[in-house]
C-alpha cells in the first residue's frame, strides 16, 4: 500500500473470499492478471499483477487471519493519517465500524460503512 504521505488516496483494492485460488484463476482467465503468491504463514493470498510488467493491480485473499470478518466484495483501502481519529469521526458522522482498527499489512486497518450503506476500508501506514 501507499505511504502516509498519500492521505486521502485509494491505496489498494482487494477481495476476501472463502476460495481464493478459484477466484485467482477466474481473474487470471477473464482479465489476464498474473498471480503472485503472498505467504500468510501456512497458506497464500495473492497479489494480482498486470500482464507483462508485473505491477500490482489488486489482491485476492482468503477469509481468514487478518482478513477474517471482511465482507465479500471488492474493498477499497483509503489512506488516512490517524485511523483511531478517522474511526471516531466515522461514528460521529453517521457511519458504522464493521471492523474495529487492527494491525494489518504493516499498518492498521478498519472497515467502515458510510451513511449511504457503502463499505470501504481505511488504512494507516505503520
Amino acid at each position: 500500500m501507499s505511504g502516509d504521505n498519500d492521505t486521502g488516496k485509494i491505496g489498494w483494492v482487494d477481495i476476501t473470499v472463502e476460495d481464493a485460488p478459484a477466484l485467482r484463476d477466474f481473474y487470471h482467465k477473464v482479465v489476464g492478471w498474473e498471480p503472485d503468491d503472498v505467504d500468510m504463514g501456512g497458506y497464500s493470498d495473492f497479489n494480482m499483477t498486470l500482464p507483462g510488467d508485473g505491477a500490482p493491480a489488486a489482491g485476492i485473499c482468503h477469509a481468514r487471519g487478518v482478513n477474517s470478518g471482511l465482507p465479500v466484495q471488492w474493498l477499497i483501502y483509503i489512506i488516512v493519517a490517524d485511523i483511531e481519529q478517522s474511526a471516531a469521526d466515522c461514528r460521529d458522522n453517521g457511519g458504522k465500524l464493521l471492523v474495529e482498527p487492527k494491525d494489518a499489512n504493516g499498518g492498521k486497518i478498519c472497515v467502515i460503512q458510510d451513511p449511504a450503506g457503502a463499505i470501504a476500508a481505511l488504512y494507516q501506514a505503520g
